[in-house]
């Protein structure tokens, strides 16, 4: 009965705290919106992303400010951040940094790249060949970066947020599954309503340059990321959440007729990714604890990139996210 009682108190002071870092984040939102119209679940989802200390995949057409909503969430926190306009003549250096030889005193000294900043925007991130592409590998997973040999400490907080054009395929190369699996989300980004892009050209076309303020320094960023740690998360939400991967990899176990579609279900990086992404979807709610809605509204951009289709499955025109939508139809709620 005591632990019972000592485990609430515990839960609803968690829950005070979470409400006061969710007035935060409201006004980081808000910060975005004076810039970026519409996209709404976009904006939410790069805000959980940060929250969780994940990185993030966003996949669009041109022209429907994928740039434009990394760079303004950027701009409201006071982090460095830096651009890398991914090309086909990229080298690995251009990105890491690398060893010069100093010929007046005949030493080497270490040139760091552009990796080494808080906010990282791999734009067009494959339009680099896969060689380029892995550069960004060790950074993403360890937050460091090995220079011939050489190991340093990336800046904390450290985000790569990457954007990729899906209808493009000449001069691009589609990311290795040990890259995708390393992105917390990839989120889909989707044309704006008529009402929406009404308030775009009202914005852009009158030559009102809104300018966000600064809102959260990195100090709370990492504060923030702390606290999505200690959310709480009850034994059954953990248990659900494995019967959810699990059923990526093995879906005839759990009644789906799926299987000659999936040729590779998530890995154990989606589990982790799915109840981070589930403590901040709490924290954002105002809550100190988990429940399977948090899970649920996290799940299509934790798996659909980690979800790999068999050719039959490509060939029926099935979608990642519809495999993802039968199987929370499937998995037992707690």
């Amino acid at each position: 009965m005591g632990n019972g009682v000592c485990m609430d108190k515990e839960i609803e002071n968690l829950t005070n705290r979470a409400l006061e870092y969710a007035n935060e984040l409201e006004r980081l939102r808000a910060g975005i919106k004076t810039v970026v119209v519409g996209q709404d679940d976009a904006i939410d989802r790069l805000i959980l992303a940060l929250c969780a200390g994940g990185h993030v995949l966003l996949e669009g057409v041109p022209g429907i400010a994928k740039t434009l909503t990394i760079r303004t969430l950027s701009q409201c926190l006071d982090c460095r951040f830096v651009r890398i306009q991914f090309t086909p003549d990229l080298l690995p250096a251009d990105i890491t940094g690398t060893r010069i030889y100093n010929q007046k005193d005949g030493t080497f000294s270490t040139v760091k790249g552009p990796v080494f900043a808080h906010f990282v925007l791999a734009d067009e991130i494959n339009r680099a060949p896969p060689k380029v592409q892995s550069a960004l590998l060790e950074a993403m997973q360890e937050r460091q970066v090995t220079i011939q040999g050489e190991t340093h400490t990336l800046a904390r907080p450290f985000f790569v947020l990457a954007t990729q054009n899906p209808i493009e395929s000449e001069g691009t190369y589609p990311l290795p599954e040990a890259q995708l699996d390393r992105f917390m989300f990839k989120i889909l980004m989707t044309y704006p309503s008529r009402e929406d892009e009404v308030r775009i050209l009202d914005r852009f076309t009158e030559g009102i340059a809104a300018v966000p303020e600064k809102v959260i320094p990195a100090k709370k960023i990492l504060e923030l990321q702390a606290f999505v740690q200690t959310v709480y998360a009850d034994p059954a939400i953990k248990k659900y959440v494995s019967g959810i991967v699990n059923a990526t990899r093995k879906p005839a176990e759990h009644g789906l007729a799926d299987t000659k579609y999936i040729a590779l279900g998530a890995s154990p990086r989606a589990s982790i990714f799915l109840v981070l992404g589930g403590k901040a979807h709490a924290l954002m709610a105002g809550r100190g604890y988990v429940i399977p809605e948090d899970i649920r509204a996290v799940a299509h951009d934790v798996l659909r990139h980690r979800i790999l289709l068999t050719y039959e499955g490509e060939a029926d025109n099935v979608t990642t996210d519809s495999i993802i939508d039968r199987i929370l139809a499937t998995v037992k709620v707690p």
